[in-house]
């Protein structure tokens, strides 16, 4: 039974690309014929003139990267979008900013996970280890770092920041021979062997889809190199053929659909080889949902060939939805069923009555309150306490004091936590992370 929701209104922002490869306006089309108004929102204008608005969906990401390279134009859009934020703590923003941030960080997303594994205490699924390498260092200390972090070969290095062209561009490290190729700053992350297959998970609110890709073929193992084997304490475990050389690759075009190359072929599947469980997907965008507020992201999910566990390798905020065909009728139920909720946040839209404010100031004040207490150790976007770590490498949480990243709450609340949180003074690593690649080389494995 279909739900009419007259007088509703529906603000959206997406880049023309988007809109256009996801056909955005049939969901619009969709929305009002269960009486949603869906409007197109124009940054180059206030919000408050295109209101009033009972929900937006966007995905700002490319101006949020833009805004923190202090591009002003992108500054003043992304600052109008917080304005009405402010101004409208009642409007559900699908999803929330600093929700996005955190997604926006692949650091803070592989720890959010791995603090979601602690919780749950399932065997079925590890993450692997990881790290941030922020800056050259000397060969010994990296291996020193490597070894401090439970890393070993091979293990792949990633752009920190999570979005846009550069973000797929990755490399594939085998053997201490090849630390020269590791280009910081970057997210080091150990490689496990997965039969070649991706499962990327499209979450809209409760409703997932998951769709199998193609992914990077299993390596094989080979000698260990003297003094770094694996079986020795503290060894990298140098588990590939001596010559094997480092793999430059982008990872958007090796999990194409069609995607057919040697980097992806199945010629040497082996050991455990099965679909991820239902439960265990269920159970992982559930906690990310409640952790980060968030409803509209990709869990990207490989099968461990050795131990059948499920591994997160990667978060992505507002994905393509490629090969989920009820896309437009999960969102607009997951829209639906946030519009009906009971409680505060879902009036309807319109100017608020003096009780009404009064009501909003007061919930505003407690959040405050709230986020000046300490929070427990399960939050799952808070920072360590931890003392920053010396040197060049250092674990998300542990680099505090250098960090651009101010995390102000829990993104699925309302009012002051909606903000975006977004370190005027740019630090200039960060800066250097928003638009350094990994360089692209010829390979020939």
């Amino acid at each position: 039974m279909q739900t009419f929701l007259k007088g509703r209104r529906v603000g959206y922002w997406l880049s023309e690309k988007k809109m256009k490869k996801l056909n955005f306006q049939a969901f619009a089309d969709l929305c009002r014929k269960r009486g949603i108004d869906v409007v197109q929102l124009d940054l180059s204008q206030p919000l408050e003139e295109q209101g009033p608005l009972d929900v937006i969906i966007h995905k700002l990401t490319d101006l949020i990267l833009e805004a923190d390279q202090n591009d002003s134009q992108a500054v003043l859009q992304v600052q109008r979008v917080q304005d009405y934020i402010d101004a409208h703590p009642e409007t559900i923003i699908l999803d929330p900013l600093p929700a996005i941030r955190t997604l926006l960080d692949r650091c803070k997303s592989y720890q959010l996970v791995h603090k979601i594994e602690d919780c749950m205490q399932d065997e079925r699924i590890c993450s692997p280890p990881f790290m941030v390498l922020n800056q050259e260092c000397s060969q010994d200390a990296l291996e020193s770092q490597l070894r401090k972090h439970g890393l070993t070969f091979p293990f792949i290095c990633k752009t920190r920041v999570a979005h846009g062209t550069n973000s797929h561009e990755m490399a594939i490290i085998f053997s201490e021979e090849d630390l020269k190729d590791v280009r910081p700053p970057c997210v080091i992350q150990s490689f496990i062997n997965h039969n070649a297959v991706l499962y990327k998970v499209f979450v809209v609110g409760d409703s997932y889809t998951v769709v199998e890709r193609p992914s990077l073929k299993n390596f094989p193992f080979g000698p260990a190199a003297p003094g770094l084997s694996g079986t020795e304490p503290g060894g990298l475990g140098r588990r590939c053929t001596s010559d094997r050389r480092a793999i430059f690759f982008n990872s958007h075009n090796v999990s194409k659909p069609e995607s057919s190359s040697d980097l992806t072929s199945r010629d040497n599947v082996e050991g455990v080889s099965q679909p991820p469980s239902d439960d265990v997907i269920r159970e992982l965008s559930r906690s990310l949902r409640q952790s980060l507020g968030v409803s509209l992201f990709g869990i990207d999910v490989i099968i461990n060939n050795q131990t059948g566990q499920h591994a997160v390798i990667d978060i992505n905020a507002f994905p393509g939805y490629e090969g989920v065909p009820e896309f437009f009728n999960d969102l607009l139920n997951h829209i639906t069923s946030v519009l009906q909720a009971p409680g505060p946040d879902c009036p309807p839209a319109g100017p608020a009555s003096s009780e009404q404010q009064q009501q909003q100031q007061q919930q505003q004040q407690q959040q405050q309150q709230q986020q000046q207490q300490p929070k427990g150790p399960t939050s799952g976007t808070a920072q360590s306490s931890e003392p920053a770590s010396p040197g060049c490498c250092s674990v998300l949480g542990k680099e505090a004091s250098g960090s651009p990243w101010i995390v102000e709450g829990d993104g699925a609340l309302k009012g002051t936590r909606q903000r975006l949180g977004c370190n005027s003074a740019m630090s200039p690593n960060f800066q250097q992370h928003c638009v350094s690649t990994i360089a692209t080389k010829a390979s020939s494995q």
